[in-house]
C-alpha cells in the first residue's frame, strides 16, 4: 500500500486520522513464514540484512516498515542506508522500524482496521536494536510538521484510523502491484530554491541546473520532474539562443534562465536531491 501526496502538499489535523514521521529510507516487508524472508519492491533482499535474521515476532507473521540507517544526529540517512543497501562491505548499522502488520500468527489482518491493526503490532514486537515501531499521534499532524521542518527531517505521513491494509495481491507475491490510496497520505519537508539552467541531455532533453558560487555556476545536477512540454517549448527559443558548447551527451548553455524549484536537499556530493521545476522565472 502506497502513499499519496496530501492536497497542496499541506497538513491537517483531523480525529480519524493518525500522524507519524516519514522515515528517509527503505521500504521492507518482514516474512517470517515458514523461514525468514526480506523483500523491497517484490525483490528478495534476505541475504543483504543478516542482523534482521532473528526477528522478535510469531511464525506466520509480516511486517511492513522502512529499514533506515542513522546519522550522527539520530536522523535517517538515505544515502547511507543506499550504501549499506548495495555493499555487503558496508557497516552502517541498519534498523528495521515496523508500521504495519500484515499477517499475525498466520492470519491475514489486512481487512482489520488500522487502529486495530496497530493493537495488534504493539503487542506482538518485542524491540531489540535492530527492530522497532513506529510511535504514531491522533491529530497533531501540524504541529508534528513544524518540528519536521525545525529538524530537516523527510515529512510526515497521515493515515486513516479506519483504514484497511489495500492491495492488489498476496505481500511478498513475485510482480505483485501495490496500491496507491487516499487512506494514506504524505506531506513531504521540500526546500526550495531559485538555480540556472545551464544546458540540457540531447537524449530526453532534461535540464542541467547550477547555481552561481563567485565567478562559476556550480553545478547541481539534472532535473527532470515537472518540465511540461509546454514549458520545454517556451523556455527552448531562449535555450537555442545560448548555446556554447556540447559533448556526446549534453548541449551547454549560458546561465541565462531562472527557475524556481523544489527538492529533498542535497546529497554529499553537493548534487541536488529530486529537484521538481516549480516555474520559471521571468
Amino acid at each position: 500500500m502506497l502513499l499519496q501526496y496530501a492536497k497542496d502538499n499541506e497538513p491537517f489535523d483531523r480525529p480519524d486520522y493518525f500522524s507519524m514521521l516519514k522515515l528517509d529510507g527503505i521500504r521492507l516487508l518482514v516474512s517470517n513464514m515458514d523461514v525468514l524472508k526480506l523483500y523491497t519492491k517484490n525483490m528478495d533482499v534476505t541475504a543483504r540484512f543478516p542482523e534482521l535474521y532473528s526477528p522478535p515476532i510469531s511464525k506466520g507473521t509480516i511486517l511492513d516498515g522502512e529499514l533506515i540507517v542513522t546519522d550522527e544526529k539520530g536522523h535517517p540517512d538515505w544515502e547511507a542506508c543506499m550504501a549499506r543497501f548495495q555493499s555487503k562491505k558496508s557497516k552502517n548499522q541498519i534498523q528495521f522500524c515496523a508500521f504495519d502488520i500484515l499477517y499475525f500468527k498466520g492470519e491475514n489482518v489486512m481487512g482489520l482496521p488500522l487502529e486495530k491493526r496497530l493493537e495488534l503490532l504493539e503487542a506482538e514486537l518485542e524491540e531489540t536494536e535492530f527492530y522497532t515501531r513506529m510511535r504514531v499521534m491522533t491529530g497533531s499532524a501540524v504541529k508534528l510538521f513544524d518540528l519536521v521542518r525545525e529538524a530537516g527531517l523527510e515529512g510526515i505521513v497521515l493515515k486513516k484510523r479506519d483504514s484497511k491494509y489495500e492491495s492488489r495481491s498476496q505481500p511478498c507475491e513475485p510482480g505483485g502491484k501495490a496500491i496507491r490510496s487516499w487512506s494514506w497520505q504524505k506531506v513531504i519537508n521540500y526546500a526550495y530554491s531559485d538555480v540556472m539552467i545551464t544546458g540540457y541531455s540531447k537524449k530526453d532533453h532534461n535540464w542541467l541546473i547550477g547555481v552561481p558560487e563567485g565567478e562559476r555556476i556550480k553545478p547541481l545536477g539534472t532535473m527532470e520532474l515537472g518540465i511540461t512540454s509546454q514549458l520545454r517549448k517556451s523556455v527552448w527559443p531562449r535555450l537555442g539562443r545560448s548555446i556554447i558548447g556540447e559533448n556526446k551527451d549534453f548541449v551547454f548553455v549560458d546561465p541565462l534562465v531562472s527557475c524556481r524549484v523544489k527538492h529533498r536537499g542535497y546529497y554529499k556530493s553537493g548534487l541536488m536531491r529530486l529537484p521538481v521545476l516549480e516555474e520559471v522565472n521571468s
